[in-house]
C-alpha cells in the first residue's frame, strides 16, 4: 500500500473498532482536564485515574487549588510520579488562570503552553478535547504506531506529528488520536507485540518493522 492507501485504511479499521471514543482520562471541565493530563506524563491513565478523585475531592478549580500548599498536592498525586515537578506545576498553572484568565483555561494553544509544567502535548490535548479545536497530540504510543504504519519515519515526536496532520484528514485529527491510543493498548502494546493480533501492523508496516516481531511468519 502507498501512505494514501494507509491512510484510508487505518481510518476504516480504526473507525470499525472504535466509533465511539472517551478521553481515557477521568475529568469533568477543561481545568480538570488539564490537570489529569499534566498528571499522566511517564504515568497511565489507569493510575491516573485513581489520584485525581482524591485530588480534586480536594480542589477541581484553580481557585481552591491555591488554597493548597505545593506540599500538599505532592503529597496526593505521589503515587503519579514526577510529583516535585507537577505539584509545582499544578499550582502555578492554577495562579496564572486565576491572574490572567479570570479562573478559566485559555481556548489558545500559545497561552497553554506558557502554562508552568504544559507542554505541546498537554495543551493538543486540551484544545482538542476540551475545546473541539482541531489538534493531533502525538505521545510515545502514537508516536510508535505511525512510525510502525509506515505513516511518519519516526525521527521525533515534532516530525510525526507533522506527517500526521499532512496525511489525516483535519475533520478527524481529535477522535483519531484517541482510536490510536485505543488500538495501540489492545491490539499492538510496546512490549511483545503480536503480529498475528497486530492487524494494522501486519498490513502496513515494511517487512523490516514485520521481522521485528517474534512470531513473524515470511
Amino acid at each position: 500500500m502507498n501512505k494514501a492507501e494507509k491512510v484510508n485504511y487505518i481510518i476504516d479499521e480504526l473507525e470499525k473498532l472504535y466509533p465511539v471514543v472517551e478521553v481515557p482520562l477521568d475529568h469533568k471541565d477543561p481545568y480538570t482536564l488539564l490537570v489529569a493530563v499534566l498528571l499522566s506524563a511517564q504515568c497511565t491513565d489507569k493510575r491516573v485515574n485513581q489520584i485525581t478523585p482524591l485530588l480534586f475531592e480536594r480542589a477541581d478549580n484553580p481557585f481552591d487549588m491555591v488554597k493548597l500548599s505545593v506540599e500538599e498536592i505532592k503529597e496526593i498525586i505521589r503515587p503519579c510520579g514526577l510529583s516535585p515537578m507537577k505539584s509545582k506545576g499544578i499550582y502555578g498553572l492554577s495562579h496564572i488562570l486565576i491572574d490572567k484568565y479570570n479562573g478559566e483555561v485559555p481556548k489558545d494553544m500559545g497561552a497553554l503552553e506558557e502554562l508552568p509544567a504544559v507542554g505541546h502535548k498537554t495543551a493538543s490535548v486540551v484544545m482538542a478535547q476540551a475545546f473541539n479545536i482541531p489538534a493531533f497530540p502525538v505521545d510515545t504510543h502514537i508516536h510508535r504506531l505511525l512510525t510502525r504504519w509506515g505513516i511518519t519515519n519516526g525521527k521525533s515526536v515534532v516530525q510525526t506529528e507533522k506527517d500526521a496532520k499532512r496525511l489525516f484528514p483535519k475533520e478527524l485529527w481529535n477522535k483519531l488520536h484517541v482510536q490510536i491510543i485505543y488500538y495501540g493498548r489492545e491490539y499492538s502494546p510496546a512490549r511483545n507485540p503480536k503480529l498475528s493480533k497486530d492487524f494494522i501492523t501486519k498490513n502496513c508496516a515494511s517487512k523490516k518493522v514485520l521481522k521485528t516481531y517474534a512470531d513473524y511468519e515470511a
